[in-house]
């Protein structure tokens, strides 16, 4: 992957308002985005979240529980479906780096979102904390 490939043009309107979205806090067109068999890969649970509803509550949920979220830079994949997001973020005292692998349809809409976090203890603060939350949910 290299930064100096582009994002096919559905895809980067569908970023883009990710990205507002975030900056904004406003979650409520979430689902537009997202194609009806969406995947959420978590970097704590076992097995993937399948469907749009499922991957707008754990979105909605973590960027709820992250406090100073920011993202820093993104690397677009060559056949420019896919971008890596590398974010950092605090949950509770712990300060976390991550990144977000979104993969995006021919329509532009999120198909498959994956979710990398570090440190372990981090994680492990991320885990508790969204575990709370979506307790019997997903």
């Amino acid at each position: 992957m290299t930064s100096a490939q582009t994002l096919d043009a559905a895809a980067a309107t569908t970023l883009a308002r990710w990205h507002a979205m975030v900056r904004a806090g406003d979650f409520g067109a979430l689902p537009e985005l997202l194609a009806p068999d969406a995947v959420f890969r978590s970097p704590v649970a076992h097995h993937p979240y399948h469907g749009a509803d499922k991957v707008a509550l754990i979105l909605r949920t973590a960027l709820a529980v992250f406090a100073d979220f920011t993202y820093h830079r993104a690397f677009v994949s060559d056949d420019g479906h896919s971008v890596v997001l590398e974010f950092s973020a605090k949950v509770g005292e712990r300060s976390l780096k991550g990144i977000d692998m979104i993969r995006f349809g021919a329509d532009g809409r999120i198909v498959d979102f994956e979710v990398m976090v570090r440190p372990a203890s981090a994680l492990q603060a991320l885990a508790e904390a969204m575990g709370a939350r979506l307790a019997g949910q997903v």
